[in-house]
């Protein structure tokens, strides 16, 4: 009796005693907030994916370090290497939605992703949040209810070189000729819609020479821009395509002031090792992403310092691509933050309850001054209808040596974007048989 009593007593101290082993993880889990980061740290777009996987991955570890995370709440995250696949970024995808209690909504870095997850989204409730890229036309909330292409779309861009080159050929582009130098892929095509559109109003002539993947031949596409003499090149590119872009325009004698890159394609990498080649080579730059902030000086002091930083080489924090990594983490962050304020301060959110931190955010000069952005970034504000929040962007020009920012600050023209992504996002909608919501 007294053996089976004894018996009994530690059968049930085992059991309580697994018990709580098993609550514990789970009730620390339940003050974690869990960040999918797809990355692409292999491939063709390798060059651009590391430093950007890397500029997102350490800002979380700021947050973490800095404040003890969001309210309290640490921010857990897992990195998927997608090697800008597409169906590997939806394996990622259906792999992270639930990790954590749901993920708190996913960057695919990656149009071909975004376009293949973007249609999952809204069964999945799960946010899509693209600053400066993806879909054009999921800045209209009404029919995007789960994308959020933060800070500007390839409309922005594309809109904001013309208005640059506009500026220097003194208000007229007519009988002028742009080429689209572009990745053969729904990412470089992206612009094409809206460049189509500024030739028919402002009276250029544009070329389309699409580059096949990954871009490491583009003898041929050069060629034709020599036989052309297009007044200026816009540059579509990634990876491993912009350096041999450069390279080709040195050596075609094509100048290189005249070329305007996308913000993918205007990084440190991309002609560092060029150095004098490529000096007055233009890249947009979203919102100030060449710009230097406090939040570069507490990452080096509370990370880097302590030898925690994602980068193998601390002179990474603050190049451009880097930079923008941490922007795209920030936004995820305080979108967090907004929902705990609506559904519980100090307590981690569902993917839906991001979703409506994403569509409230607002974020001040004053704000932005608190985080260490107020010199990168101007005020965002976004609502139901605008799934943007502000569209700015800058020209950055290469010296030779370093970035300079060249340019006042720009806004894509809304009387060209918007009836683009009131038309596209209409035809999307009857498409996917979407019923657009009511943003009143």
């Amino acid at each position: 009796m007294f053996n089976r009593l004894r018996d009994f007593t530690l059968a049930a101290s085992c059991a309580a005693a697994a018990l709580a082993s098993a609550l514990v993880p789970a009730a620390a889990q339940a003050q974690e907030q869990f960040v999918p980061l797809l990355v692409y740290r292999t491939g063709q777009f390798a060059p651009l994916g590391v430093p950007w996987a890397d500029g997102k991955q350490d800002y979380l570890k700021l947050v973490n370090s800095r404040d003890g995370g969001v309210n309290g709440v640490k921010l857990a995250y897992e990195e998927c290497e997608t090697a800008y696949d597409t169906a590997r970024g939806v394996e990622c995808y259906e792999r992270l939605k639930t990790r954590g209690g749901g993920a708190s909504g996913f960057d695919s870095q990656s149009t071909g992703i975004t376009f293949a997850v973007s249609e999952k989204a809204p069964g999945d409730k799960m946010p899509i949040i693209t600053p400066g890229y993806g879909l054009s036309q999921s800045a209209d909330g009404s029919v995007f209810e789960w994308n959020f292409p933060l800070l500007g779309t390839y409309w922005t861009a594309a809109d904001v070189m013309i208005q640059d080159i506009l500026k220097k050929e003194k208000g007229s582009l007519k009988d002028k000729k742009i080429a689209l130098v572009y990745h053969d892929s729904p990412y470089g095509k992206e612009p094409i819609a809206l460049l189509q559109k500024r030739a028919e109003q402002d009276g250029f002539a544009l070329t389309l020479l699409p580059v096949t993947a990954p871009g490491v031949e583009q003898k041929s596409t050069w060629l034709q821009v020599r036989q052309l003499r297009p007044d200026y090149v816009l540059l579509w590119s990634a990876g491993v395509m912009t350096p041999t872009a450069i390279r080709e325009a040195q050596a075609t004698g094509y100048p290189r002031e005249k070329i305007y890159a996308i913000w993918w394609a205007g990084s440190d990498h991309d002609v560092k090792d060029i150095g004098a080649g490529a000096k007055g080579y233009n890249t947009i730059t979203i919102h100030d992403t060449a710009s230097q902030d406090r939040v570069h000086d507490d990452l080096r002091r509370l990370v880097y310092d302590k030898n925690q930083g994602t980068a193998s080489d601390k002179s990474e924090v603050g190049s451009i691509a880097h930079t923008r990594g941490m922007v795209i983490s920030m936004l995820q962050v305080e979108a967090i933050r907004t929902a705990q304020e609506k559904f519980g301060k100090g307590k981690p959110v569902t993917p839906e309850q991001v979703r409506w931190g994403l569509e409230n955010l607002n974020l001040t000069q004053a704000r932005l001054d608190e985080l260490g952005f107020g010199k990168i970034l101007r005020p965002v504000k976004t609502s139901c209808s605008n799934h943007i929040g502000a569209d700015w962007a800058r020209i950055a020009q290469w010296n030779g040596s370093k970035w300079d920012v060249v340019s006042d600050w720009y806004q894509a023209d809304a009387k060209v974007v918007g009836p683009l992504v009131k038309t596209y996002a209409e035809r999307y909608a009857k498409e996917k048989g979407i019923t657009p919501r009511s943003c009143n």
